[in-house]
């Protein structure tokens, strides 16, 4: 049996709906976790204080750990264009970025509100993975499925860790940060 083409708009696309997304959060991080800050440890008095200080996110480190996870999509999108789809790499990212969008959803219903990215999760991201997984199967590509959505699952805030404590780090060390300079 012929392998069908997977278009670049479904390998590709990965990217490009993870550039819409993520313009929402780079546009309300920062700023949404200042103001909401003060409702979250009084909705979540348990919050553990490392949460609590995570919530103290400057525009600079989040332009990097966007910047940061742009690197990762697009590594992801390249290896999902190089083998029609099949990539394992682009799988995983590609069932993780959907089921973030759940997240999401998740996380704005538990805060009662707003939180950064929800409007275009149910709008580009959750749509345009269902959309790629099903151009994948009507190709016949092989889905990891189950398998990709764990390893996404479990994979997702560790890459998110990742990145954001990287970006913290750069975001100490750049010209910008330094008062001196």
């Amino acid at each position: 049996m012929a392998r069908k083409a997977v278009s670049g708009a479904v390998t590709w696309g990965l990217f490009a709906a993870w550039a819409v997304h993520d313009a929402e959060e780079l546009a309300t991080m920062a700023r949404w976790a200042r103001s909401a800050r003060p409702r979250l440890q009084e909705r979540f008095p348990g919050m553990p204080g490392g949460i609590r200080r995570r919530l103290d996110l400057p525009q600079r480190q989040v332009n990097i750990a966007i910047g940061l996870m742009g690197g990762v999509v697009a590594a992801a999108s390249a290896a999902g264009a190089r083998s029609g789809g099949r990539s394992p790499f682009f799988q995983t990212v590609l069932v993780g970025f959907g089921l973030h969008g759940a997240v999401h959803l998740a996380q704005s219903a538990a805060c009662r509100g707003y939180t950064p990215g929800v409007v275009t999760a149910p709008l580009v991201v959750i749509p345009y993975t269902v959309r790629a997984v099903r151009h994948l199967a009507a190709a016949g590509v092989p889905v990891r499925g189950g398998r990709a959505a764990v390893t996404g699952l479990l994979l997702f805030p560790v890459a998110v860790a990742g990145v954001h404590g990287l970006a913290r780090r750069i975001g100490r060390t750049g010209p910008a940060a330094r008062p001196d300079r």
